[in-house]
């Protein structure tokens, strides 16, 4: 199996890109963030990792950026019903570290907004991988459990997903979970429609 493609990207297409390695073009299918960081860098050298997904009648490859996409996207594999044109779609509908943090807090109602994601499936997604995902780094800073309940609380409360994670990401690490429900309470309390 391909682990990972060392190359220049020459094209990105609606849902893949073409990787040229020593003369070889890899059509690599990929999450639409992952498409755009590509855009960003047609004609440098660039690592991506692959998974390759191997039917009886297609061998298929889909790239990420990082190793963090790739290891969400296995686990997404495992949940009953998800195959990898769906694990690519739900990729697209957010970066790893909040479809993530969607999942540990069992925010079903965050991962049925994400393409593709029906609310049966969103249930599956938290039964099947809640508690066993690695954790994801935001640059150095690991979500710390406490964090992770105040996102949980203020979106049980009706706040919006994208408010509550750009308040929670300016926490510290070290906040109790009263104290970052507290704060989040006065300083998204104008955000509810």
């Amino acid at each position: 199996m391909i682990g990972y493609l060392r190359g220049k990207i020459i094209e990105v297409l609606g849902d893949s890109a073409l990787i040229d390695v020593q003369g070889v073009g890899y059509e690599v299918f990929a999450s639409s963030n992952t498409l755009g960081d590509f855009t960003t860098l047609l004609g440098k050298d660039i690592i991506v990792w692959i998974h390759t997904h191997v039917r009886e009648d297609a061998l298929t490859l889909f790239g990420f950026h990082d190793k963090e996409e790739k290891n969400l996207f296995l686990s997404l594999l495992k949940v009953n019903g998800v195959g990898p044109k769906m694990a690519l779609s739900i990729l697209s509908g957010g970066r790893p570290a909040q479809i993530h943090e969607m999942i540990e807090a069992g925010n079903a109602k965050g991962l049925s907004g994400l393409p593709k994601v029906g609310k049966k499936t969103a249930e599956q997604i938290i039964l099947t991988l809640k508690g066993k995902l690695v954790s994801i780094e935001e640059g150095s800073k690991v979500k710390s459990e406490s964090l992770t309940q105040i996102t949980s609380a203020l979106l049980n409360l009706g706040y919006k997903s994208q408010l509550v994670d750009q308040f929670v990401s300016t926490l510290p690490v070290s906040i109790t979970v009263e104290e970052g429900v507290r704060k989040g309470f006065q300083t998204l309390s104008g955000s509810l429609s």
